[in-house]
């Protein structure tokens, strides 16, 4: 494999499909059960809507199309977040073909995306939203170089169809089509792509594409935009100095931290040569690095305007993924020897990305030889074949108080609706008069506890008389579980 990519660069992208692949299967065959963002997309995927919360609804439609097509299990929300990705990397290199002349450069480029951790890592144990809004960067990439390079209607198209599903997918993607357009100004001869008439088109079919949901924004605005505002003041901090101290170390952290992987892998592979690529720039690489440098400047004063003390690796990859590409154009600035450059960075990236996707598959079942149990070993799977053995048959109706139940009983039920008596679930379109009803708690393994109040008002509601409504308890073992730890849950069978 390293001899096929050093001589036929093209190949870096079947490398790079064949490890998607792999993701879906470690992700299928370890376990069934979900994690958080697994589980909320499970849920969210029962309908269509022109939101649903603090994030735009871009994923969500996605998600719901699919499960619509193919039906909702952990399959199909696998196959679309690697789906993205793969996207995602084909695009960047597609990108990165346009302003690099080396033919081994596009696929380094692209490898380079494989070692940014919100990608390698993060996006293989939870993550959505991040994920849409990494391909639209991409598609974004590759269409306004295109416009760059060789300017048409479709190329300004695909550019305003790229902020359009940027802006749906997340709300920070916003800072990269305005640091672009800005990043572009200083180059004379390209200023006019930014001026051109065709722009106007692109400008109107962005539009079109975020219409929807901004109209629906502007009716829930404190419930769009509360979610993200809250994590990002996490730390309380008493004054303004010392709140501004906070969110730039917090900014300083994750951008370190964000950017160490490309950086080091780069380095190691180039080693001896980077004082040439940090001195040598090209037309390219200035517009690529301001576009960078924009962003990261926008972000840290949305910190301190908003007083944010806290800031996640993840919110920043949508810009810190223009790195791989800043450093090839640098790279071919420089006139760099390429000789063996491609294998030895894919033998890297290999290390990386498949170390990391063996850890995070192998978590469930190592886990439980210490006592420690997450998400994956929670057992729904036998819970959702014990109910429907003990009441001879499934339910059309499920009604949980917590959403990863209600996400992984979508998944294992996947005929039944399922809704949670808090908003916004009680605002979704759910037939509540379905019938078997099943609802469903999490009990401590403790047969005793009570029933929760909002299930019980639910069940009140509903006009569920009392007799009926006397609550089972089964305590099943973990998934790879080796002792006798068990993982209670209570459910009440409703029939008519």
């Amino acid at each position: 494999m390293l001899e096929a990519v050093n001589r036929r660069p093209g190949a870096a992208v079947l490398a790079v499909a064949g490890y998607f692949l792999l993701c879906i299967i470690l992700r299928v065959s370890v376990s069934s059960s979900l994690e958080i963002d697994e589980a909320e997309q499970a849920f969210l995927s029962q309908f269509l809507a022109l939101g649903y919360g603090p994030q735009p609804p871009f994923y969500n439609w996605l998600q719901y199309g699919l499960a619509e097509l193919i039906g909702p299990s952990l399959a199909t929300m696998t196959i679309l977040k690697n789906g993205l990705l793969f996207l995602c990397c084909l695009f960047y290199g597609l990108a990165a073909r346009l302003v690099l002349a080396d033919r081994r450069l596009p696929p380094i480029a692209m490898l380079g995306v494989l070692t940014l951790p919100p990608v390698f890592l993060l996006a293989q144990r939870d993550l959505s939203h991040t994920i849409a809004a990494l391909f639209a960067v991409s598609l974004f990439l590759y269409g306004f170089l295109r416009t760059l390079k060789r300017p048409s209607l479709f190329s300004y198209l695909l550019t305003g169809v790229a902020v359009g599903i940027g802006l749906m997918a997340k709300y920070n993607f916003v800072l990269v089509p305005v640091a672009a357009i800005v990043a572009v100004l200083p180059e004379r001869e390209l200023r006019a792509r930014i001026l051109d008439w065709r722009i106007l088109p692109a400008i109107a079919i962005a539009t079109l594409i975020v219409l929807p949901h901004a109209y629906w924004m502007l009716q829930n605005f404190g419930f769009a935009s509360g979610g993200t505002l809250n994590e990002m003041r996490e730390r309380e901090a008493e004054g303004l100095l010392l709140q501004a101290f906070y969110g730039v170390y917090s900014l300083g952290s994750a951008i370190i931290g964000g950017s160490l992987g490309p950086l080091l892998v780069f380095g190691l592979v180039f080693r001896g040569k980077l004082r040439a690529i940090w001195q040598a720039e090209s037309q390219w690489s200035r517009i690529i690095g301001r576009m960078l440098a924009l962003c990261l400047i926008a972000v840290l004063l949305v910190v301190l305007g908003v007083a944010a003390t806290h800031v996640r690796e993840k919110w920043l990859v949508l810009f810190l993924v223009l790195i791989p590409l800043y450093l090839c154009l640098k790279i071919e600035a420089a006139n760099i020897d390429l000789t063996d450059s491609l294998r030895r960075f894919f033998l890297l990236v290999c290390v990386i990305a498949l170390g990391a996707l063996v850890m995070v598959s192998a978590r469930a079942v190592v886990r439980p030889w210490f006592g420690d149990y997450s998400r994956l070993n929670i057992p729904y799977a036998a819970f959702a074949e014990a109910v429907a053995q003990a009441e001879g048959g499934r339910p059309a109706l499920i009604l949980a108080n917590d959403k990863q139940i209600a996400g992984n009983l979508r998944t294992q039920f996947s005929r039944a609706q399922v809704t949670m008596p808090r908003p916004p679930s009680n605002a979704l379109p759910v037939d509540m008069s379905r019938r078997p009803l099943l609802l469903v708690w999490h009990d401590d393994a403790q047969p005793e506890a009570p029933v929760p109040d909002l299930l019980r008002n639910a069940l009140s509601e509903l006009g569920v008389p009392g007799a009926a409504a006397a609550p089972r308890h089964l305590a099943l073992p973990y998934l790879y579980g080796t002792g006798s730890d068990r993982y209670g849950f209570s459910y009440i069978w409703v029939a008519e």
